[in-house]
């Protein structure tokens, strides 16, 4: 992250830019910074200036508390006006609530693509991921880092060895440092289910994706979001994961913000 710019509430933030063309800001999801997302960006940087970012409290950015969804919303704002005054946003997973939240709340977007934003559909998910933000919140209260970040990979679906595995590799302490961030991804993402009335105020347009080979909730999940949006598409990507392939979401991407 070779640039720094400020915050409305004077909080640093690091980001990168590449290639030349339309500003296309990248939201990253849960405990990722802008560096997990530079291999999308290298995809687009043909015919967009792609910045990537560590979200507040990540990688080389700052953090000031007390912690609001506003606050990242602000971050982007101070985003947009460094790549020029108007930017399309890309956000993966759930970087895609912060993104449809930064457009809702009608900062200079022109378009928004979300891949596979994990709003949950139907009241098991619900009540699953109430269950999950109430647990969260003890474990940080505690500073219990490394069992939140359990929280989130069991969330995920990762068995339990791999689980187990992964609290015994090099990864964990960087997995660690950056679990404070789960409750930002927690705020953003609300009570879990689809925005339907925000993203019903939406006057941009909305491209909404999924992977093939993901769970059908995720699928529905970015059908639901696609509908709830005045202009909104709808996308499956065949044999994707959550895990996408930059390589497969580059040029779909490039299509739509170039469109």
């Amino acid at each position: 992250m070779g640039h720094k710019t400020i915050s409305g509430d004077g909080t640093s933030l690091a980001y990168a830019r590449t290639g030349q063309g339309p500003a296309v800001i990248l939201v990253s999801g849960a405990m990722s910074t802008g560096a997990t997302l530079a291999p999308l960006a290298e995809v687009l940087a043909d015919r967009f200036g792609v910045v990537t970012y560590d979200r507040r409290g990540r990688g080389g950015s700052g953090e000031t508390g007390p912690y609001e969804v506003a606050r990242e919303v602000e971050d982007l704002a101070a985003l947009i006006d460094a790549a020029g005054g108007e930017a399309a946003l890309c956000g993966v997973s759930s970087g895609g609530a912060l993104a449809l939240e930064a457009a809702a709340s009608g900062l200079p977007v022109r378009q928004v693509a979300v891949y596979e934003t994990p709003f949950a559909v139907h009241e098991g998910g619900k009540a699953e991921w109430a269950a999950y933000t109430e647990r969260l919140a003890e474990a940080l209260g505690q500073q219990r880092n490394g069992d939140a970040v359990e929280l989130f990979l069991r969330l995920t679906g990762l068995a339990e060895e791999m689980i187990q595995g992964a609290r015994h590799s090099p990864l964990w302490p960087g997995m660690e440092a950056i679990a404070p961030s789960l409750a930002h991804d927690a705020a953003v993402l609300g009570d879990g289910g689809v925005p339907r009335a925000r993203l019903a105020a939406l006057t941009v347009p909305v491209l909404a994706v999924a992977g093939g080979a993901s769970p059908a909730w995720m699928q529905e999940a970015a059908r639901a979001v696609a509908e709830s949006a005045p202009e909104g598409t709808y996308r499956v990507l065949e044999g994707q994961t959550h895990m996408v392939e930059p390589q497969v979401l580059g040029p779909v991407l490039a299509e739509f913000f170039g469109g």
